[in-house]
């Protein structure tokens, strides 16, 4: 039987072969992982509800026959209601309630054979791409402990690079699965809008903007994850197009001679650290050195800055929905003391926005989405930063005493270029590809054609390849 260290280092679909060839059981996969998170988690803070008990029972019983039969796997505390387990969303406000039911996603990775060990730590109600709430405190990038690990799938995203598990539960609404990819080394991929199905009550600006998903080691596993998530399809307003074949088998296809164009400009105007240009001209002259066509090409926003308050306005009304739909679930109205700072701004704010508000946001993201398919007419792929610089110190996004809303602009300027695809539908991935020289991973961000995963997960596989990263592990490991 493989030894803890060796179940570490293997991918999710590798446990479950072990576990296919009886080569491991389910419960010696879930007690590495134990061992993992009890020993790994007190410098961390990635997993705060453990669910160990609930997952020894489930391993020792008959598992669904999925591709991921016996893999431990960890839920992100936000969306993912998991019945008789607390669903907090990284908030004093919802810390007392517990679900009663399943959510669609727990019950497809339920179905993919995942035991599930734990949830992992988010921002409160996923605001902030960093993870320090004030009701668990902050989660630390693996890499460096005193830095972000990103966010809002922050403790999902440390877990996984820690080694804790192979794989974790992830979403993203404006980049938060590729923004702690890129901080913590993984491989995260966004898919297109309607892919996987949202919560029945998730709302008009999340249906166009959120999704869920996951973090992972490699390309593979998030392949076939998808394709557990994904079928079948059904639910809400959007249906993304069925795919040729199923993910998985994309991996290791020939991408062909892909058409790439790289950025390295903010749409906002903002700085973008040297270090995240580099990682962009890193990944384009791999890209060319694979045969591809590279060509790098400015913004196609022509006001990124109208875009980002356009965004931000639509998030904010978001923001007002999950709160109004917590207070049903509370039965009471939040005080402002039950929230941060941070979180009551923006809740009033968007509270205060009207319909002809809204949709005046919404047109412009409308015309921004437009103003992409015109640039992708001359591309396959578009290549740019997942964030506008490396990993910056647990803090940063706190708001100031006569500003709560000082780490939302922050935000703004540390992560100007993942939202693109989200207003657009379009899938995206981070790709770890480059360390910096203080050793910290800057991911690079490819974005594809709407309903293309199957071209990202290609051309992520033969990355992978050509420059191999699961043998980088931060040095707590």
């Amino acid at each position: 039987m493989a030894h803890d260290r060796e179940f570490a280092a293997l991918d999710a679909l590798a446990q479950a072969e072990l576990v296919r060839r009886r080569e491991a059981s389910p419960l010696d996969l879930v007690e590495a992982a134990i061992a993992r998170i009890e020993r790994l988690n007190p410098r961390l803070n990635a997993v705060v509800t453990p669910l160990f008990e609930d997952a020894r029972r489930v391993a020792r019983a008959a598992l669904p026959d999925g591709p991921f039969a016996g893999v431990p796997f960890l839920l992100k505390d936000l969306t993912a209601a998991c019945a008789g387990v607390p669903l907090t969303s990284g908030s004093r406000f919802m810390r007392e309630y517990v679900p009663d039911a399943d959510a669609e996603i727990v019950r497809r990775f339920k179905r993919a054979g995942l035991i599930i060990v734990g949830k992992t730590n988010t921002p409160e109600f996923g605001v902030l791409p960093t993870t320090e709430p004030e009701l668990f405190g902050p989660t630390r990038n693996p890499w460096a402990p005193d830095r972000t690990p990103g966010g809002s799938s922050g403790g999902s995203a440390v877990a996984v690079a820690a080694g804790m598990v192979a794989v974790a539960h992830a979403n993203d609404g404006g980049g938060s699965i590729r923004i702690p990819a890129s901080c913590c080394g993984l491989f995260g991929l966004k898919p297109t809008r309607g892919r996987v199905p949202l919560p029945a009550d998730a709302g008009d600006v999340a249906e166009k903007v959120a999704c869920d998903h996951v973090v992972t080691r490699s390309v593979r596993d998030s392949a076939a994850l998808l394709d557990a998530l994904s079928e079948p399809r059904g639910g809400g307003f959007y249906l993304a197009p069925p795919p040729e074949r199923p993910f998985l088998e994309e991996v290791g296809r020939d991408p062909g001679r892909l058409r790439i164009l790289f950025t390295t400009v903010s749409p906002s105007g903002t700085p973008v650290h040297p270090d995240c240009v580099a990682a962009v001209e890193d990944a384009a002259r791999l890209c060319a050195s694979l045969g591809h066509d590279v060509e790098e090409a400015p913004h196609p926003l022509a006001d990124g800055r109208a875009v980002a308050r356009a965004f931000s306005r639509a998030w904010a009304v978001n923001t007002a929905w999950t709160i109004e739909r917590c207070t049903l679930l509370r039965g009471r109205p939040p005080e402002q003391d039950d929230l941060e700072p941070l979180t009551w701004a923006l809740y009033d704010f968007g509270r205060g926005q009207d319909a002809l508000d809204l949709l005046r946001a919404t047109a412009t993201l409308a015309e921004a989405s437009r103003a992409l398919d015109a640039f992708f007419a001359r591309c396959d792929v578009w290549l740019t930063p997942v964030v506008g610089e490396p990993p910056p110190p647990l803090g940063s996004f706190a708001p100031a005493a006569d500003d709560p809303l000082a780490g939302y602009r922050r935000a703004g300027t540390f992560s100007p270029f993942t939202a693109l695809a989200n207003i657009s539908g379009r899938p995206a991935m981070s790709v770890p590809l480059f360390w910096n020289a203080d050793g910290l991973p800057i991911g690079s961000h490819f974005v594809g054609r709407y309903g293309d995963e199957a071209t990202l997960f290609r051309l992520a596989a033969q990355l992978e390849t050509a420059r191999p990263w699961a043998n980088r592990t931060p040095p707590l490991m």
